[in-house]
């Protein structure tokens, strides 16, 4: 499978917020609604396609990656750029992860040379810690926001 950027647009962001995870992974459903569809629009979020311009994901970067209660607990202090990602749910769990993970990440390496990246992962998520440990992330500090707890890792 190859696969391409593309910007963000009405049509994927509409894709996106429409995916249903299954429990436990449910926690990243999203709802679609104008201010969601803006926020894709309106931010550094970008798509990745197949070469049959199917979605198969999307990432971000910046504060939009990061979960907000997290600076309380100077998670996200130092300065690297923080990277987020979602999967098309179908394309889950079948050994995607690794090949569609590394693609994003060396655009990302390519695009800001010489800065550390960093992610937040939900700890319950272990199928995506174990892929971010897989291509060298480690794990930095934990936090909690009531609802879910987070850990954020970092590869420098």
């Amino acid at each position: 499978m190859k696969f391409f950027i593309k910007n963000m647009c009405e049509e994927y962001a509409v894709q996106i917020l429409k995916w249903n995870y299954d429990t436990p992974y449910d926690f990243y459903n999203n709802e679609v609604n104008s201010d969601s569809i803006k926020e894709m629009l309106e931010n550094p979020y970008c798509v990745v396609v197949d070469e049959y311009e199917k979605l198969v994901g999307f990432f971000c970067t910046g504060a939009l990656a990061q979960v907000p209660i997290g600076s309380r607990f100077g998670a996200y202090s130092e300065d690297f750029i923080d990277i987020g990602i979602g999967m098309k749910p179908v394309l889950t769990g079948q050994g995607l992860g690794y090949m569609f993970f590394s693609f994003v990440l060396h655009h990302i390496q390519e695009t800001n040379k010489d800065v550390s990246i960093r992610l937040t992962v939900a700890k319950f998520n272990k199928r995506a810690i174990h892929l971010y440990e897989k291509v060298g992330f480690k794990e930095e500090m934990e936090f909690s926001n009531g609802k879910a707890d987070f850990q954020t890792m970092v590869k420098i």
